[in-house]
């Protein structure tokens, strides 16, 4: 099959160990030939390319800035990708007829490169949906349902709306996804929405005493105390305010060290309260080299997924991928509607407690700190076992191939 799959995200190298790059080197080592169209922001001084690298096509494509940029900015760029895409499908890949084409959210602004591609060539189309927008929008208030911003959020909610009726098949993140989305999409035939999980090629990352130890001396943290990890964006999705108040409770904890490694439009607020409250059991970073950063995970004890509580949508984060393949237990604090805490605890790999309860936080991180050896090793085990069972791209491959075959 000839499959194309439609990203934002700039794809550097096929090779690279990330949820995209790793399903599609599964669906290259099937047999398929795969092509890529993928933005090139402006910022980075992009324009439009096309490489081959090791038997995948990935065309780059020149567009405005749509990270890290002002709302104005991002809007516009948005609202011009799919009109970019499709000029740039008709140049550089004209002679190749699509079987399959596969696309993820965000952003929902696929729906006229999906039907051009699904026309031009009677392809079947796949939906990875990880962001259910503008609905999150609204749940932490940067859209509301009237005066300006309700255009606003009424305009995506059309898009969001035409990319699932353009769509043969939607795969959800969980099983409270799909729920989420019949119920409020009414219009859905619920034999084409399946649960299609974030996957990964799936390694074992643990690092023995010796590596947990050199790394921890590498950034001057404690060898003795249980290190919580989070690490991955710091915006409002996250509930950072929550975060700060968590944090804050542990400010006396001697068993335990917490280490926030990450970047967004919240940052400043997590960066204030360290610089005003100097806490001595806690570190803040920015960023880290992406091997670093997988070494760091897997010497610390545990990790850390925080959600905003106003969420009515289910999100599911991929982070939760690189605690499993670390070995080491989650603690998620969400809103009630995810299932992501459920399935952790059900998984025997972690906690949850809802993210506007620090007392069940504190009561979360008392149980951790307190883990023996033996319980900490079946958590580790139990967290790469479900892994392996549920999150690897070898799955995700199958459930994608079962869905366009029907």
């Amino acid at each position: 099959m000839n499959i194309v799959f439609l990203t934002i995200g700039r794809m550097n190298n096929i090779e690279d160990h990330t949820i995209y790059s790793d399903l599609l080197r599964e669906f290259r080592n099937n047999g398929h030939n795969i092509y890529v169209v993928s933005a090139n922001e402006k910022r980075s001084g992009g324009k439009t390319e096309i490489i081959d690298e090791n038997g995948v096509h990935i065309l780059r494509v020149k567009i405005g800035n749509i990270t890290k940029c002002g709302l104005i900015e991002k809007g516009i760029s948005t609202l011009k990708i799919e009109g970019q895409f499709i000029r740039a499908i008709k140049k550089y890949f004209k002679d190749v007829k699509f079987d399959l084409v596969m696309y993820s959210t965000p952003p929902i602004t696929f729906a006229k490169v999906v039907k051009f591609i699904k026309k031009r060539d009677n392809a079947k189309s796949y939906l990875l949906l990880k962001d259910i927008f503008p609905q999150n929008a609204i749940d932490i208030g940067m859209l509301t349902k009237s005066g300006v911003k309700g255009f606003i959020y009424r305009f995506f909610r059309k898009k969001e709306k035409d990319l699932y009726a353009f769509s043969d098949k939607i795969g959800c993140m969980s099983q409270a996804n799909c729920e989420y989305i019949l119920k409020n999409n009414p219009e859905i035939d619920a034999s084409k929405v399946e649960v299609c999980p974030n996957s990964i090629q799936v390694q074992d990352l643990r690092l023995n005493k010796s590596g947990t130890l050199a790394m921890r001396k590498k950034y001057d943290l404690p060898v003795d105390k249980k290190i919580l990890v989070y690490g991955g964006n710091l915006g409002k999705p996250q509930g950072i305010p929550f975060l700060i108040d968590c944090l804050k409770s542990q400010e006396k904890n001697d068993k335990a060290f917490f280490l926030i490694i990450g970047s967004g439009t919240e940052f400043g607020k997590l960066e204030s309260y360290f610089e005003e409250n100097k806490p001595q059991n806690m570190k803040l970073m920015k960023s880290l080299p992406k091997s670093d950063y997988d070494k760091m995970v897997a010497a610390c004890d545990v990790g850390m997924i925080f959600l905003d509580h106003r969420f009515t949508i289910p999100n599911f984060p991929s982070r939760l991928l690189a605690y499993m393949q670390a070995g080491v237990p989650v603690l998620a604090c969400t809103d009630p509607n995810t299932d992501v805490g459920q399935v952790i605890e059900q998984g025997g790999f972690g906690w949850w407690c809802e993210s506007n309860d620090v007392a069940a936080f504190d009561r979360c991180v008392n149980i951790a700190a307190n883990l023996s050896e033996d319980g900490y090793r079946v958590m580790q085990n139990n967290a790469l076992g479900y892994l392996k069972d549920n999150y690897s791209v070898e799955n995700a491959y199958n459930v994608i191939m079962s869905g366009v075959e029907r």
